[in-house]
């Protein structure tokens, strides 16, 4: 698979209390070309939403404090533009988990450990459904 690059590169936020986890998503997609920054817990990506304004978040659904429900509700209650598409990453996939992510709004939901090509093909398929959204901010 060859590099996304996009133009405006898509803006990402990777969350996940996983420093390794977050990093990683984020170096990865930094190679790919997208703007990526990470984060490690609910509130920091609040705060950082409001800088960043990612057109997407990478959201990890089971973490301390604030989990990756809470947080999407509370990343759809904030104003400032439009909210960015939220995408559950979980090592869960039963039903509970699965109802807890269409519960929350979240879109898609990627498996841990997600395959780089997956999660690079969904972000692609993502940044051709919201361009001119993202681009506008």
């Amino acid at each position: 698979m060859s590099p996304s690059f996009t133009d405006p590169p898509l803006r990402v936020l990777c969350v996940d209390d996983n420093h390794d986890v977050a990093d990683s998503e984020a170096d990865l997609l930094a190679i790919f070309g997208f703007d990526v920054r990470a984060c490690y817990d609910g509130e920091s990506a609040l705060r950082e939403v409001m800088d960043f304004h990612p057109c997407v978040c990478l959201i990890d659904l089971n973490m301390p404090g604030m989990n990756g429900d809470e947080l999407a509700v509370r990343l759809r209650e904030q104003e400032g533009g439009p909210p960015p598409v939220l995408v559950a990453v979980s090592a869960r996939s039963d039903e509970k988990s699965k109802k807890r992510i269409q519960d929350a709004g979240l879109n898609p939901l990627l498996i841990k450990p997600v395959d780089p090509l997956q999660l690079v093909s969904v972000l692609n398929a993502l940044w051709k459904t919201w361009a001119s959204k993202c681009a506008k901010n």
